[in-house]
C-alpha cells in the first residue's frame, strides 16, 4: 500500500510539473500548440486546468487557474502520502 501510495503521489507531481511547464511555455508566443511536442502538453494539461477555468475568471487578462490547479496538485499529493 505504501508503494501505490508514493507511485500516486508521484504521478500527481509530474502532472504539477507538467502544469508549470504549460504556463511557462504559453508566456512565448512562437509556440505551435498544434505541433508535437506541445499538441500532447497541451491535451495533457487542458482537462487539469479547465475545471479552475470555470470557477476562477481572469483577472486583467491574467489567467490564475494554472496556479490554483498547481496548489491542488501539491495539496492531493500531500493528502496521498499521508493517508496511505
Amino acid at each position: 500500500m505504501f508503494y501505490i501510495a508514493h507511485l500516486i503521489a508521484g504521478l500527481v507531481q509530474a502532472l504539477n510539473i507538467l502544469v508549470f511547464l504549460w504556463c511557462v511555455l504559453s508566456w512565448f508566443p512562437n509556440i505551435r500548440w498544434y505541433e508535437q511536442p506541445f499538441k500532447t502538453l497541451d491535451q495533457l494539461v487542458q482537462p487539469i486546468v479547465a475545471p479552475f477555468r470555470k470557477l476562477i475568471p481572469p483577472i486583467s487578462n491574467i489567467d490564475l487557474s494554472p496556479m490554483v490547479a498547481m496548489i491542488v496538485l501539491q495539496l492531493l499529493a500531500g493528502v496521498v502520502e499521508r493517508l496511505l
